[in-house]
């Protein structure tokens, strides 16, 4: 009895639900979220709470045969797990209110195939922040976004070179195996704004190959940009080569120029960043000066020429 009082249960809440959305359009998406999380709920209860929960299929196979039957496709097994998965993974954290601002259930469905609830939580936040769609979001994952910017949940306050990805995705409409300084800086400047969603949140263009004169003699700037969310300028040295002492000092003769003739009073310490083919961490963990630091490129073949 209690089994047909759960199926009877779930059957009415998807009802209510395809109801609604057909009633109320416009908010279609958050009867969706509510409606499965609802449904993963009564689930896990049917199954005999959640420790016993992963390993009753059999039921969710029954159900899904009778959903299916009587309202329709949707309700095969693996959205019935889905929805009990996204209990199981939610249910200790934010309202459900505030969990299912903004992002849909083929959101969701793509976060909920990863396994690291850290990692989950990471796409989340940077699905809100960046209004990603699905297809957006599946990009960031599939490119293994998290894993290259080394995001970690319990930074209060993270700064800004905590935020850069390692590598960075270089795209290009061809395969190139060999690149030179100038390949590299064309090939960011025909994508520059993927360049700055690489970086991460907040970067702005200012300008390439910025003219600069130090003494007699000029200097060029690969690119400078600005952090609008630090609230800092940024240079950016790119290099083909492995990791090399002498970029430290190039790279802070540039802040020091831009330092002292660009940046405001107002304004945050200037960060620098050498974008390189190579790591070299012996180098980098002598270095005194923390406005820089490194990172990696990778080019890979954009699909969308």
């Amino acid at each position: 009895m209690i089994y047909i009082n759960y199926y009877n249960e779930i059957k009415e809440v998807l009802v209510k639900n395809e109801t609604y959305k057909k009633v109320k359009d416009y908010s279609k998406n958050k009867s969706d979220l509510n409606s499965y999380y609802e449904v993963g709920r009564l689930i896990v209860e049917a199954q005999g709470g959640e420790k016993r929960a992963k390993y009753g299929n059999g039921l969710i196979k029954e159900y899904s045969e009778k959903l299916t039957k009587e309202l329709g496709k949707g309700y095969n097994v693996t959205n019935l797990k889905r929805m009990r998965q996204f209990y199981l993974l939610f249910q200790k954290g934010a309202t459900v209110g505030h969990l299912f601002e903004n992002l849909t259930w083929s959101h969701y469905r793509l976060l909920l195939s990863l396994k690291n609830i850290t990692e989950i939580q990471y796409y989340i936040n940077i699905s809100k922040q960046q209004n990603l769609s699905v297809r957006e979001l599946r990009e960031r994952i599939k490119s293994k976004e998290y894993e290259r910017i080394g995001y970690k949940e319990e930074l209060e306050e993270p700064k800004i070179n905590t935020l850069i990805k390692n590598p960075i995705i270089i795209k290009t409409n061809k395969e190139i195996k060999d690149v030179n300084e100038y390949m590299l800086h064309q090939l960011i400047l025909e994508n520059i704004d993927d360049f700055l969603k690489e970086l991460g949140l907040g970067f702005t263009y200012v300008g390439n190959e910025v003219k600069i004169k130090i003494g007699n003699r000029y200097n060029y700037i690969d690119f400078l940009l600005f952090n609008v969310n630090y609230n800092c300028y940024v240079v950016i040295e790119l290099k083909v080569t492995e990791m090399k002492a002498e970029y430290i000092g190039q790279v802070m003769k540039y802040i020091n120029y831009v330092n002292k003739n660009i940046k405001k009073h107002f304004h945050n310490a200037i960060v620098g960043v050498v974008i390189c083919n190579k790591e070299n961490k012996f180098i980098m963990e002598y270095c005194t000066d923390h406005r820089i630091f490194t990172t990696t490129y990778e080019l890979e073949e954009s699909d969308i020429y």
